[in-house]
């Protein structure tokens, strides 16, 4: 039998934790994700034409940033395993050899956003777009690795179990995104408009000064000096990197997968014309501000199972996923009806376009469907990362999110569907099929995510 935990609380203690935790960290994501609102409301203003590029442009910095962070996110669960255990100054050897993984992430990420043509012509992007896109994307090329070392932050902020400092930062920079996106994309005071690629210099100066913060707070904070993170950067420590990279790199794969079988739907519709591109938009920046609500509950909750996981309270861990995964379920069904019922009115705040908030209101329906499935699912895919589990989620997302999802939807918009003919050339098929391959998807972590909880509780007891 294990020895309970010097720690160890009332398990009525883990519920408020979690929500506190959740809470702090979705206010912050709530902040973030206005970064993409206030750029797809200024794009929207600035014409129909700024807002399909900001759709394509968008999309694929999105894969790439989201892909490459994931292999950082991964990280939290070996730092707050480490905390859990005690090993404060492990922790901070950790996070110096993060810097190497980061650089390496940073190199990959430039050298696709900033040479992007092959990928805009592969998939078809309107030739009228394209100069716009990767004007867009070689600004934000140079964004990256300053976004990807706040992520580092941030990972390590999650681990401590205080995400506070995070937020308050998020929160903050958005007195400086929403102005100053405003005036590069519009122009003004003597700029001249610059279109959607102002937006992009926005998010520029954002992530410069975040980390510029970063850097202060870690260097200030008392909460930091028992990690002793400031000792001469090491070599890099091989046997360490290859843990990194054998839970981050499945783990970013995977999270790549999820993210560009969602933003891909954004290159294919492309191909529609700008109407459809610009409902897309809409029904896309919808979906991924519903995704904090479970995406911050994923991440509080893989935090707290890691702590008690590295402190050796298998059984504790077990009982934090429970809450977790309701506190998931509520929220997304609570979520997705609201969307439900309010689709119209939420299309008509994005765009004064009749057309493009008409096609945006029936994408919302099925927004709401892929809400419910994509709450569960992101809380099971995070704490299986507690359980060092990232390999078969991978399998399960190209098979399903690609495959079925993304790969359905093509079929079903663009080839002779039969019944689903009502769907063709329509953005609306590659959402239909997308909310169908996640209830799959969902199905299959919970599966995994039980089974994996039970043979670690039965090891520990053992």
């Amino acid at each position: 039998m294990t020895t309970p935990h010097p720690h160890l609380t009332d398990q009525s203690a883990d519920l408020p934790s979690i929500a506190r935790h959740a809470g702090t960290v979705l206010a912050g994501q709530l902040a973030v994700m206005a970064f993409g609102v206030t750029d797809t409301l200024v794009a929207g203003r600035d014409g129909e034409a700024s807002l399909a590029a900001l759709s394509v442009g968008s999309a694929i910095f999105i894969s790439i940033y989201v892909g490459l962070m994931g292999v950082l996110q991964a990280l939290m669960p070996v730092w707050a395993q480490q905390r859990g255990a005690g090993d404060l100054q492990g922790m901070g050897f950790s996070v110096r050899q993060s810097l190497y993984l980061c650089m390496g992430a940073s190199a990959l990420g430039m050298a696709v956003l900033l040479f992007p043509a092959p990928l805009l012509r592969w998939t078809e992007i309107p030739p009228a777009l394209r100069a716009e896109v990767e004007q867009y994307l070689a600004v934000l090329a140079f964004a990256l690795p300053a976004a990807l070392l706040f992520r580092v932050y941030s990972t390590l902020n999650q681990a401590l179990g205080k995400p506070q400092l995070v937020t308050w930062l998020q929160v903050a920079s958005l007195f400086i995104k929403v102005p100053f996106s405003i005036w590069f994309t519009l122009g003004g005071a003597g700029l001249p408009a610059q279109g959607v690629v102002g937006c992009a210099w926005a998010t520029l100066v954002v992530n410069y000064t975040m980390l510029a913060l970063a850097v202060w707070l870690l260097r200030t904070q008392s909460i930091y000096t028992p990690l002793q993170l400031w000792r001469p950067l090491e070599r890099p420590h091989a046997p360490t990197l290859s843990g990194f990279l054998q839970l981050g790199v499945p783990a970013g794969l995977a999270i790549m997968v999820e993210v560009t079988s969602f933003t891909l739907m954004a290159l294919f519709i492309a191909r529609q014309g700008t109407t459809a591109a610009a409902a897309h938009q809409i029904a896309a920046n919808m979906a991924a501000l519903l995704y904090m609500v479970p995406l911050s509950l994923a991440i509080a909750t893989s935090t707290r199972v890691s702590y008690w996981l590295g402190a050796g309270q298998a059984l504790r861990a077990q009982r934090v996923v429970y809450i977790g995964f309701r506190l998931a379920a509520l929220t997304g069904i609570a979520l997705a009806a609201i969307l439900f019922i309010a689709n119209q009115e939420v299309a008509s705040v994005y765009s004064d376009s009749p057309a493009v908030a008409g096609v945006a209101s029936g994408l919302l329906l099925w927004v709401a469907a892929y809400h419910l499935a994509d709450a569960s699912q992101t809380l099971c895919v995070f704490v299986l990362r507690s359980y060092r589990i990232t390999v078969a989620p991978l399998v399960v997302y190209c098979v399903l999110l690609w495959g079925l999802g993304l790969g359905g939807g093509y079929l079903v918009a663009y080839s002779d569907t039969g019944v689903w003919s009502s769907m063709a050339a329509s953005p609306a098929a590659f959402w239909a099929c997308s909310a169908l391959a996640l209830l799959v998807t969902a199905a299959a972590f919970m599966v995994m995510l039980a089974k994996a909880a039970a043979r670690s509780t039965h090891h520990a007891s053992a």
